[in-house]
This record gives structure tokens, sequence and C-alpha cells, in this order.
């Protein structure tokens, strides 16, 4: 995620930008000099910028919204033969970079959730701040936000804002949506903020907007984003040459717990098979190694200046020579959520 200005004709432009937590991913990824990488979350090029600049061999940034790939187009040519920009989700890293015959990587980054540019542009709809279409699709395709409001049932809406936005008043909104849409469906931000503030007024004291949660779980419901993380997680620890760095930098709990999951059950030696099997099954060795079980932060500098890096925590782990493990979304945490199947745009 990082912060970036939006020219005046509505594009991308990818500077001035602040990647979060640069220092420490560079920290985590050395060697960089030599090295070839992946950013599977390209945004303004803030990482593979400064792993180019650092020296990497190759970078290899993923980006599923296609303006962004336009915008890096200006770095890729500040950087040509060294850069390699694929217009797709991260989690097809694997099919993607095996059909440009790229080698294994040295490391890859993923920073999850949406970035500033796609916030900050009204017309993306990913916010309340500024009212726009309520939209908040990354690749400018599919079902929108106001598709899912607009027809999935109460049962459905309650799910989705209970369970990726953790909002109490879940059934409470639910209700309100479908009252307000039995006259007049929700078509902008301000249309959906409106309705929650209705019966969750916002506070003097209160710090976050009552609509926040809602928005944040719409997002992670419109782009699939737990399971495209766990999908990216286990793409990247198929990728990674052995000593290989993954770096992950989450920005709420959701995100963060599927990653420490994803590390701890990749870490430790454990019997492979159901816990209830008669007899042991073979120990399935450990994929990753973990320097440190913790979670880095943005330093208070960095908060300062930057306050969107102030809930990013950081982990990483550093891929073994054993085999990657099989993909479980429900071992992940991954939950369960109803299809964005025959939504009609």
């Amino acid at each position: 995620m990082s912060a970036a200005d939006n020219s005046q004709d509505g594009s991308m432009d990818l500077r001035p930008h602040f990647p979060v937590m640069l220092t420490e991913v560079l920290a985590a990824l050395e060697p960089v000099a030599g090295g070839v990488f992946v950013d599977g979350t390209f945004g303004a090029g803030g990482y593979t910028s400064a792993l180019l600049e650092a020296g990497a061999a190759h970078v290899y940034g993923f980006d599923r919204d296609p303006t962004a790939i336009d915008a890096g187009q200006k770095l890729a040519a500040e950087f040509p033969r060294r850069l390699t920009l694929i217009e797709g989700r991260f989690s097809d890293m694997v099919a993607h970079l095996e059909a440009v015959g790229a080698p294994a990587q040295d490391g890859v980054v993923l920073d999850i959730g949406v970035s500033s540019m796609q916030i900050d542009t009204a017309e993306r709809g990913f916010s309340f701040q500024q009212n726009g279409p309520l939209d908040m699709r990354m690749s400018n395709s599919g079902p929108t936000a106001a598709d899912v409001v607009n027809q999935l049932s109460h049962g459905e809406l309650a799910h989705i804002f209970k369970f990726l936005g953790e909002e109490r008043q879940a059934g409470r909104i639910a209700s309100a949506i479908l009252k307000r849409r039995s006259t007049q469906p929700l078509t902008t931000t301000a249309d959906l903020a409106d309705t929650v503030t209705a019966i969750i007024p916002r506070k003097a004291k209160d710090r976050i907007h009552p609509a926040t949660r809602v928005f944040q779980a719409l997002r992670i419901f419109v782009n699939r984003e737990l399971e495209e993380l766990a999908m990216g997680l286990a793409a990247s620890e198929e990728r990674l040459k052995p000593g290989g760095r993954l770096v992950v930098v989450t920005f709420h709990s959701l995100e963060d717990r599927i990653t420490k999951t994803f590390f701890n059950s990749r870490s430790e030696t454990r019997l492979g098979g159901s816990r209830h099997a008669p007899e042991p099954a073979p120990i399935a060795p450990p994929s990753f190694h973990l320097k440190s079980r913790k979670t880095l932060a943005a330093s208070a500098a960095e908060c300062q200046e930057n306050p969107r890096s102030r809930s990013a925590k950081l982990r990483v782990g550093e891929r073994t020579s054993h085999p990657a493990f099989a993909l479980d979304m429900a071992a992940l945490g991954v939950p369960s959520l109803p299809g964005l199947h025959g939504l009609e745009s």
C-alpha cells in the first residue's frame, strides 16, 4: 500500500508515493543485488523501484489493476530488461512466471489490501471520504459493490459484514440496506455510507466512521482478497528457491491471521494427514524457516509521515529446500463466503 498523487486527468502517477515499511522490506529481502524478485502488488512501484535501485537483476511486478500497469510503463522504460510488468493476480504468479520463462525467485513481497491510489480516486468507489460510484473492483471487471448490496440476501450481506468487517451491527445494517433498496438502489458510496449512519450515527468521540467496517468487508468480498492472499502465499512458496524470502505486509487482523497461520503451519515439523488417524502419517518437513514469529510494525517516524502505515504488520519467512505444502483454504482460516457468480452488473 502506498500513497500517491493522482494526475489531473484521473490517471495514476507513480510519484510521489510512500511504500509502507520500505526499509524493513528491503532488509528482510537482503541480499538484493543480483537477485530475482516478485513484487506481487506493484501499485505505484515503490518496492519495485527500490529493489531495482538496490541492484536487483530482475523484478517481475504484478498488478490486477490495468491502470497501475499502464502507469508503470514509465518505470519499465527506466530499467529496460530488468523489469517485467504483468497484468494479473499474484495468486496466478506460477502460470504467469512460467509463461515468460522466469527463473526461481530470491524473494517475493506482497503488500496486501487496496492501494492508496485506488482509495484516493473517487471514481473507483473504495472510500466514503469522496462520493463516487459504488464500485470497489481492483481489476475493473466483474460484479461491483453496488451489485452485491443490491442483489444479495439479508443473510448473505450480514455474513459478509460480520466475518469480513467484524461488524457487530451486521444484521441491522443488512436490514437497512434491504429497506433502502426496496425503493431505490444504492449506486454511490454516499448512498451506502448514509444508509449505515442513519442507523448507527457517528458520535463526536468516535475515531472510526460507522461505515468503515462495511466498506472494508465489501472491498474484501468483491475482490476475494482473503482467497487471493491464501493462493498467493502458496504460489510464492512454490516459486521461491531455497533461501528465498517471502515478505508479507498486512493491514488488518484477518489478513495477518491467515499469514501467521500459513507461516506457522509450514515452519513446524508436524504429522501429515488426519489427527484421528490410528497410525501416524509420514512427517512433513517444513517448507519455511522463521527467524522470528513476531511481527514487525512501522516506526513511529514513518507513522507520523504516513498515517496509513500505522496498522501495517510485516512477517517474513525463508524458504527451505523441502517441497511446498498442499493449499488448504479452511486450514488457513479463509472463511466460506457467498459466491459472486450470478450477480448481474
